[in-house]
């Protein structure tokens, strides 16, 4: 929130004011150039006094509004612009302000229409051009705010300003240009930890995990109590399967915020690609204790449940997730493959219909129903489902392992041999992997015996 035009404006004005009442010189000195309440209570006597009208007067209501905004009562900020306004409709500086006190109370739609005001009565202010931006990027309209970004950078380029500008981009998927603004920011201000941290988080949407860390690096060397930085280097040295890296963000980030959910999960989902599930668990039920909405927490609890062989909790944690979100076809299907290791094999065949139902073609939920078919013994019905998922995606290891039992089962023993072997040389541990699912390894066939001459 500026505070610059009030310096700016109130220079002959307070000379009159010391001529006609030198007893309230002290307070409108401390009305323009003091903060919090020692400003707010000067304001106050000075607009109290009745020695100021007009310009002034809003002056000095603007100003205590200002001051009100900054202690978060916005209540009385907005009553103070609105006088502000009314004393000197011709002040855009007012208008920004109370621009900015409605979009802290989210009601961006005010604030543009005071953005609005304040740019007709100064379209070169660029402070009210980046607002408007900021609030269009809040109504979810980034096109609007890349066009104000633009005027306010051309008004008056500032390292803010392209780092706005950037993130609008990279909300559009323009990740290119997002970059480039990032870059712009840094380039103005090197020390400007956030444009690090934005530009490492679109380096890790391209794919480019390497540029990320280095920026997440340069944020958290500026400002070590970066929590979102660690957090999202932790996911970014997770992504390169470099866990204890991540768990040693992750550790760090809790440390600096206990309650954060999110960090705890990720941490649970580092432990758990360790294979440490009890210690994943732990991290689980924390987060859910803080949050018990989280569906991360409840999907990746379930996996650690299910890793180790207890099918009813983790049906229990999908069901949350279903309950929670009815139209996540992903839950369904993974509450389907989880009732078919515990050998619940209609409500199993129920979930993957009604994963299915949701998003038809869904390979995943193809292979689980053909799972679900092949342990109830429906080879057939196997088949057809693992063949429709070998349709979708041909080089599906569990489908070809899959349909090779079932039709060995169903007495095509060449058919299911070629399946199982084309299964293996994709993925040699597969035989190992369904052996765990309580699908037993194929036995060999029995030699034939030479007939006599």
């Amino acid at each position: 929130m500026s505070r610059e035009p009030r310096l700016i404006l109130l220079g002959a004005l307070l000379a009159a004011s010391m001529l006609a009442a030198p007893a309230s010189a002290a307070d409108w000195d401390d009305c323009v150039r003091q903060s919090g309440d020692t400003a707010i209570a000067a304001c106050t006597r000075a607009i109290d006094s009745g020695i100021y009208s007009g310009r002034a007067l809003a002056q000095a209501y603007n100003n205590r509004g200002v001051e009100w905004t900054a202690k978060g009562d916005l209540a009385r900020a907005l009553a103070d612009f609105d006088e502000a306004v009314r004393h000197d409709p011709r002040q855009g500086a007012a208008f920004n302000n109370r621009g900015l006190a409605h979009a802290a109370r989210s009601d961006f739609d005010r604030a543009i229409a005071d953005y609005d005001q304040a740019i007709g009565r100064d379209p070169k202010s660029a402070s009210a051009h980046d607002n408007r931006g900021l609030a269009y990027v809040k109504k979810g309209e980034p096109r609007r705010a890349i066009a104000d970004f633009d005027a306010a950078i051309e008004l008056e380029p500032d390292a803010a300003r392209f780092n706005n500008r950037g993130n609008a981009h990279a909300s559009l998927g323009e990740l290119e240009r997002a970059i480039r603004d990032f870059g712009d920011a840094i380039t103005l201000n090197s020390r400007y930890a956030i444009a690090f941290y934005n530009r490492g988080n679109t380096y890790f949407a391209i794919g480019d995990a390497e540029r990320a860390i280095k920026d997440y690096d340069q944020a958290l060397a500026l400002d070590a109590k970066y929590q979102d930085a660690l957090v999202n280097r932790g996911v970014t040295h997770e992504r390169l399967n470099r866990l204890d890296r991540a768990i040693a963000d992750y550790d760090a980030a809790i440390r600096l915020d206990p309650k954060d959910g999110f960090a705890r999960t990720n941490r649970g989902n580092a432990w758990l690609k360790k294979g440490q599930f009890d210690r994943a668990i732990a991290d689980y039920d924390r987060a859910l204790a803080l949050d018990y909405k989280n569906v991360g927490a409840y999907f990746s609890r379930a996996i650690a449940h299910e890793s180790k062989r207890a099918f009813a909790k983790a049906i229990a944690d999908y069901d949350q997730v279903t309950q929670l979100q009815p139209d996540n076809a992903v839950a369904w299907n993974s509450r389907c493959w989880a009732r078919a290791l515990a050998e619940q094999f209609d409500t199993a065949l129920s979930d993957c219909n009604e994963s299915l139902r949701l998003k038809p073609g869904y390979v995943n939920a193809f292979d689980s129903r053909g799972f679900a078919y092949l342990r109830a013994g429906q080879f057939q019905r196997a088949i057809e489902d693992y063949d429709q998922a070998l349709r979708l995606e041909p080089k599906k290891v569990a489908s070809l392992y899959g349909r090779g039992m079932a039709r060995r089962q169903n007495g095509d023993e060449v058919g299911g041999n070629a399946d199982l072997a084309a299964a293996r040389a994709l993925r040699p541990n597969v035989v190992a992997e369904f052996a765990r699912y309580g699908v037993a390894a194929p036995t060999a066939a029995a030699p034939a015996r030479a007939g006599r001459l």
